[in-house]
């Protein structure tokens, strides 16, 4: 259904099409139609649409390979703890929190802390934590945060290997 307003005081022949708004036109009936261009809101985070979609790719692809639940915090820790802040946030996943791994990073205090899971961490040992936050330090020192993710992300999955069957 449209919308538009509806010329009543003349007759539709009579409206100059110069004097109506651009994408606008006089309908049969007399009312005036108008197209306008919808233009998406962009997304307000540090990610455009595409860098999203690295990311959401990554942590699906690691956690369909692994069978571990791959998670990512981007914000503030706080200054204090930032460490308990991390397992706060690890631990909100519930029983879920045993089978995950949490990147936690807070660029605007320098960290980042990577919790795992009960069940993941004999399978994401902490050599490899240190060694993807490495990576990840790297990609972020140049500005690329989703550089960062995604290397990290990989270099876990590929330490944790194939999702197990029981």
């Amino acid at each position: 259904m449209g919308t538009g307003e509806l010329v009543h005081d003349r007759d539709a022949a009579a409206v100059d099409p110069a004097e109506l708004p651009y994408g606008a036109a006089v309908t049969e009936s007399g009312r005036i139609s108008r197209a306008q261009e919808y233009v998406p809101a962009a997304p307000n985070g540090p990610f455009t649409t595409q860098q999203l979609s690295r990311i959401d790719e990554a942590l699906a692809l690691a956690t369909r390979d692994t069978g571990i639940d791959f998670s990512i915090y981007l914000g503030s820790l706080g200054a204090e703890d930032s460490r308990a802040a991390a397992e706060q946030l690890h631990d909100r996943l519930g029983t879920r929190g045993d089978d995950a791994v949490l990147i936690a990073v807070s660029p605007g205090e320098r960290v980042v802390e990577i919790v795992t899971g009960a069940n993941t961490t004999q399978r994401v040992p902490d050599r490899a934590v240190k060694l993807a936050v490495m990576s990840m330090v790297a990609s972020f020192k140049e500005g690329d945060l989703t550089g960062g993710f995604v290397s990290g992300l990989r270099m876990m999955a590929d330490q944790a290997g194939s999702r197990p069957t029981h």
